[in-house]
């Protein structure tokens, strides 16, 4: 008897096995398809009529490999390099899709000496690419091809390499061309010179890409040096179907979290510094001290200015937010060459609309074009305004290599989602870094792989149990409890309470107003039921699960293609004796400041009106980053840069 499973549509033979695999897939389906959202008393909500609708991307490509770490972390401490390969069709690049498959070795000179001699970096690179032809022969020794299991099916498949995911050291070792960016040619990708690296105007006949080809006849001809690639000669020259000069990917957390934006942020606290003095400086930083505290954003609450090493998460979040933190920061001048404000909240702005496109999860022709333009577009404006603030004048490989070949990365493998080393980040960390750290040090290889075992079985074994029905409100600490009879005193004591913070202030001064005009709206007056038991609680915060927006519950109100902003103020439970609990949340509403320009920096601008209600709590689609400008009052933008 077969047994067929109704997530994924496996058939299993065996009864037992049948109820441990849905069980498991249950808990990845529950999980995946959860919606939940925690709104807290100051949180700024939507209310929409739309639906995200966004398509998961499938990525298809057989094997990638990785060799890859923390910027963070010295190069001293590492023990191993990873190799990892992915055989799965499952949706963009996760952690449980990846499959370790070897420990390469590191060759660790005597002392400093032997390690900075040319023979004993030429036995590194060699032993390299020794243990990639041993690691990797197998894929191409039989010509037949091999039957691969995927989902339940047999496929008859030839398997290939397909890209190489890796920071830009890596991929200059995989590559063995020179990892100093002072060398003639510093990209793997191509031969533009070291003076051409910020010239974005290059064309296609000035840019010749490296191949196999050109690069073996060098190898060949001992010319090596004039293209700038190592004295050793490259596995992958004798792999077929890969170019590894191409298939060294630009990634993006390297290339731009870690790198351009690193760069811009450093060059422009450097140009405000030098036009406005270090009160401007300070200033940045007491900003971001103020920015509201949202969701997966990280806080800076003793600035950020003075941090020489951030991860690339902290710099995520910076990007998020820094165009309001430079928005009207200082007045122009007419001095010559003055760099206006506008100027700076420009770059950022560019910034985020390059970023937001490369972190697409399908790419057309015509959104492959658009991310073009906007890196252009950028990159202009980056050299226009920095260019005098480096001292290399800009001579990034980065730069070069985003401008010029990420897009062509795009071509020929995919989303750029589907290869960036953030996933590799935290295995390396999860798989590396955290078991070397349970190791007393000896025989480290074979105790890291005993606890990365005991880990797969615990987390194989444990299971969490399923909610038979979905939880639709959930509070979390009740703050307040009264009735009705007692509640203008009530009130008024809480309201006279000094350390009670001005949001709730203000929701308890509006709240019997807005009680009476919500109870109206069903013909209910709250004088009719002053003899009635009427309980109100007032809470921390709620989580909402499974939510769906209805669109009867929102009144006329300016919206930004459907949705209604608001401040949560006050969220209250209302208990009557002879009908079921209100769940409901007392907000203040925003509105456009202007119909005429409603958008600064693409970004709804708003302002706070005099109007506030008491809508149902399952009204609210979703909490939102609504952050007050600065030196002006009662204007606020929507944050519209958060991914």
């Amino acid at each position: 008897m077969a047994f067929a499973c109704p997530f994924c549509n496996r058939v299993l033979s065996n009864r037992s096995a049948y109820s441990q695999h849905v069980k498991r897939c249950s808990e990845n389906y529950a999980s995946s398809s959860s919606e939940e959202i925690f709104i807290q008393n100051e949180s700024d909500i939507i209310m929409s009529e739309q639906e995200d609708n966004s398509k998961d991307n499938r990525n298809n490509e057989i094997i990638y490999i990785s060799d890859d770490e923390s910027r963070s972390s010295p190069r001293s401490n590492r023990i191993n390099d990873i190799i990892q390969i992915k055989i799965d069709e499952r949706p963009q690049n996760i952690d449980n899709v990846k499959q370790l498959l070897a420990y390469l070795p590191i060759i660790k000179a005597k002392d400093d000496t032997q390690k900075k001699s040319e023979e004993h970096k030429n036995i590194v690179r060699r032993t390299f690419h020794k243990s990639l032809k041993f690691l990797l022969s197998p894929l191409y020794n039989e010509d037949n091809g091999i039957e691969l299991e995927l989902n339940n099916r047999i496929l008859w498949c030839i398997p290939r390499i397909s890209m190489i995911i890796s920071d830009w050291p890596e991929a200059c070792t995989f590559s063995l061309t020179y990892k100093s960016t002072q060398s003639n040619h510093p990209c793997h990708f191509c031969l533009v010179s070291k003076e051409n690296l910020s010239n974005i105007n290059l064309n296609s006949n000035q840019i010749e890409p490296r191949s196999h080809k050109n690069m073996k006849l060098h190898y060949k001809n001992n010319t090596e040096k004039n293209v700038s690639i190592e004295k050793v000669r490259n596995f992958f020259w004798n792999v077929p179907d890969i170019n590894i000069y191409a298939a060294t990917v630009p990634d993006r957390m390297h290339h731009l979290d870690l790198g351009l934006f690193h760069y811009q942020l450093s060059f422009t606290k450097a140009l405000i510094l030098e036009q406005c003095g270090k009160s401007f400086i300070d200033k940045m930083n007491n900003r971001i001290k103020l920015i509201p505290h949202y969701q997966d954003l990280k806080s800076f609450s003793n600035g950020f200015l003075h941090l020489t090493l951030l991860t690339a998460s902290e710099y995520r979040s910076l990007m998020k937010i820094m165009i309001f933190i430079v928005d009207n920061l200082y007045q122009d001048s007419k001095r010559p060459n003055f760099i206006k404000n506008n100027k700076i909240t420009e770059i950022y702005l560019k910034w985020n609309k390059m970023y937001l496109l490369s972190r697409k999860e399908n790419y057309e022709e015509s959104d492959i074009t658009r991310l073009q333009e906007s890196i252009n577009e950028w990159a202009k404006l980056f050299i226009e305004l920095f260019e005098e603030y480096s001292s290399s004048k800009l001579q990034f490989p980065k730069l070069h290599s985003w401008v010029f070949h990420i897009c062509s990365s795009i071509r020929e493998f995919g989303a750029i989602n589907g290869y960036t080393t953030e996933t590799y980040e935290s295995l390396h960390k999860d798989y590396v870094k955290k078991p070397y750290k349970l190791t007393n040090k000896k025989e480290i290889e074979k105790q890291i792989m005993k606890i990365i075992r005991r880990k797969a079985i615990i987390i194989e074994s444990s299971s969490k149990e399923i909610p038979k029905t979905p939880i639709a409100l959930k509070y979390s600490k009740k703050l307040y409890e009264f009735c009705i009879q007692n509640a203008e005193i009530y009130i008024q004591t809480r309201m006279n309470d000094p350390d009670l913070e001005k949001e709730m202030k203000l929701g308890f001064e509006k709240f019997l107003k807005c009680l009476d005009a919500y109870l109206d709206f069903y013909d209910k007056k709250l004088s009719e039921h002053e003899e009635i038991d009427i309980k109100f609680r007032i809470y921390s915060g709620v989580t909402l699960k499974y939510v769906e927006m209805n669109p009867d519950e929102i009144f006329e109100y300016t919206s930004d293609n459907g949705v209604c902003f608001a401040q949560v103020l006050l969220i209250t439970e209302i208990i009557m004796n002879y009908e079921e609990p209100m769940h409901l949340a007392l907000v203040q509403w925003y509105d456009f400041k202007s119909s005429v320009n409603p958008y600064l920096y693409e970004c709804p601008l708003l302002e706070k009106t005099n109007i506030f209600n008491l809508i149902e709590i399952e009204a609210i689609n979703d909490i939102i980053h609504i952050i007050p400008r600065f030196n002006i009052d009662n204007e606020f933008l929507v944050n519209k840069f958060l991914f």
